[in-house]
């Protein structure tokens, strides 16, 4: 008999499984695309064209011949206006930080007392980032006396507590919850859980918060100016109301001004890195410095002898030795205290100026909100205007942040050098306060908008080139590693690597920087612009129009809540 062998064909491997459409990434994607051409939109919109700009190459040309040449106050009197300014700053980003640490202990969801109390923390800090500080020092310059740097101290505290607070509430939120258990779970109280448990591992985050907004703060001091406070602002609001001689002054004054803020910005991540305990490792010149500057003493480790060890006692393993760095801690803590002080003697402050009998009156004009012999269409306009010039420039330094901030991240760079040629642009970026190159932009163009979206973008290049570099430099180096190993080229590193683990940080950071450029577009009615600015502007100088401004106001709180809103919709649908 004669069997035959079935001829079966091979079975075929089951298909692999398709991934899960996760619906809320599809709809992030079609949000980050709606986003993206409406920031095209408002380019187009507001006339903006690279050629427009350098056609007014030749006006720019006539004011610098008109003017009298760049210049600069007696050495005294600029003394005094740097003293007055630093002063100012310094007290006004202090009393932010004390304010922020309450505000972000009940805004935070897991030191809260009560759910009430939550909302109210929260709201606390929108409505204070919503306000800006130039108009809170317009309002306050109606029940101080004239010339008094209260206003401007008051105006940079109150609007600094929204930044410094929400920060400081999401690191209190992320933080190992074990310590503040453990002194709950022995009988603890709130204050001791906060204090003990809670504020030390938050306390380096304070730090560089309260320290970055003191550079913004710096930057923004300028346009206080405009609105009366004393200090470089004011002198150069005054040299540019004499044109076109005082031009000459003016931009004297606006150098200054940018020099101090990159020395302040030095100055400031030099102390993050040494109060944080980030050692510097580069070869330049600043990381050498630093690094002899903080370098600890060596000591010779001798082992105890047994009388040593038995004349240890729990009184004496309590009490805490002061090593160097201890000392070192103690030393800068003394030298922060003795800046407050000196801070508060050259910003001359005084009590007295304030005119008691207005305060209530001027808060009551505040209310109710309305819009005056405007109609809600006007304004709703004019925001759109606004939200245009901040979404314009944040796309334009976006284009130009993802250039420079990839090169000077440490992981991405080809070598130190460019690293440190790519961070000390972005520094100098940084170091220009906006507002001062919208005026400059705006007098030498005429352009309006167009002159404040790109004087926004660049100062926006160095805040998200940094943000940018350092979202890089803090992602995890395993796939970069895994992709060098099997011959990967470095732009293929980046793109299969490093870029697809910093496209969280990256739409979080554009839409915090569309944020700031909301409320950095709204005072370019100050220097010329349009815009909600315009009409906030005018109401704030007329006490007859104070509803008007809360009126405004709530329109600016709202854009910001809605920006908000979808930044941290969105870091949650791509992490």
């Amino acid at each position: 008999m004669v069997t035959t062998l079935d001829r079966r064909r091979p079975e075929t491997p089951p298909a692999a499984p398709r991934p899960s459409r996760n619906r809320g990434r599809t709809a992030g994607l079609f949000v980050l695309l709606a986003l993206g051409v409406f920031a095209v939109y408002s380019l187009v919109s507001l006339d903006f064209s690279w050629a427009s700009m350098m056609s007014s190459l030749d006006n720019a040309r006539d004011v610098f011949a008109l003017m009298d040449p760049i210049s600069l106050p007696p050495l005294g009197d600029l003394a005094y206006l740097i003293g007055l300014t630093l002063g100012i700053v310094v007290l006004g980003t202090v009393v932010a930080a004390v304010i922020s640490v309450p505000v972000a202990w009940v805004a935070a969801s897991n030191t809260t007392p009560a759910r009430g109390l939550l909302w109210i923390g929260r709201a606390i800090g929108v409505v204070t980032r919503a306000v800006p500080d130039v108009v809170l020092a317009l309002a306050f310059s109606l029940t101080f006396v004239l010339g008094s740097p209260l206003p401007g101290v008051l105006a940079i505290g109150i609007h600094s507590i929204g930044m410094i607070s929400k920060l400081f509430a999401d690191a209190i939120e992320q933080i190992d919850d074990g310590p503040r258990l453990a002194i709950r779970a022995v009988g603890g109280s709130r204050a001791q859980e906060f204090w003990s448990g809670v504020f030390p591992q938050v306390m380096p985050s304070w730090i560089a918060t309260t320290l970055h907004r003191f550079d913004i703060n710096l930057r923004g001091s300028a346009i206080l100016g405009y609105a009366g406070v004393g200090g470089l602002g004011y002198a150069m609001k005054i040299a540019f109301e004499d044109f076109p001689q005082g031009y000459g002054r003016g931009l004297g004054i606006a150098g200054v001004i940018f020099v101090l803020c990159v020395v302040v910005e030095v100055i400031s991540s030099t102390i993050r890195r040494n109060l944080l305990g980030v050692h510097p490792t580069g070869r330049g010149l600043g990381d050498t410095i630093v690094r002899r500057a903080t370098r600890d003493r060596v000591h010779r480790t001798r082992v105890a002898s047994p009388a040593t060890v038995s004349a240890v006692t729990v009184e004496t393993m309590a009490r805490r030795l002061w090593s160097p760095r201890r000392v070192r801690n103690a030393a800068w803590t003394a030298g922060a205290l003795a800046l407050i002080v000196g801070s508060y003697w050259l910003a001359d402050i005084e009590f007295g100026d304030v005119t008691w009998g207005y305060v209530w009156p001027t808060i009551q004009g505040f209310w109710p909100p309305d819009t005056g012999t405007h109609t809600l269409i006007d304004f709703g306009e004019a925001l759109l205007v606004t939200v245009q010039v901040a979404f314009g420039a944040a796309l334009l330094s976006l284009v130009f942040s993802l250039i420079f901030g990839s090169f000077a991240a440490r992981n991405i760079a080809p070598n130190g050098v460019v690293r440190s040629i790519f961070r000390v642009i972005l520094v100098v970026f940084r170091g220009i306060p906006e507002l001062v190159l919208a005026i400059f932009l705006i007098m030498v163009t005429g352009l309006g908008n167009q002159a404040g979206a790109v004087a926004l973008a660049i100062g926006g290049i160095g805040l998200l080139g940094k943000l940018i570099a350092d979202s890089c430099e803090e992602v995890d180096a395993g796939p970069e590693r895994a992709l060098t190993a099997v011959g990967a080229s470095p732009g293929q590193r980046y793109l299969s690597a490093t870029w697809p683990q910093a496209v969280p940080s990256l739409i979080g950071n554009t839409l915090y920087l569309v944020d700031t450029n909301i409320r950095a577009a709204t005072l370019l009615g100050i220097v010329g612009g349009s815009g909600i600015g315009f009409y906030l502007t005018n109401a704030s100088t007329m006490s007859t129009m104070h509803g008007q401004v809360t009126f405004l106001v709530i329109m600016l709180i709202v854009t910001v809540l809605v920006v908000e809103g979808l930044s941290v919709w969105l870091r949650r649908v791509f992490n």
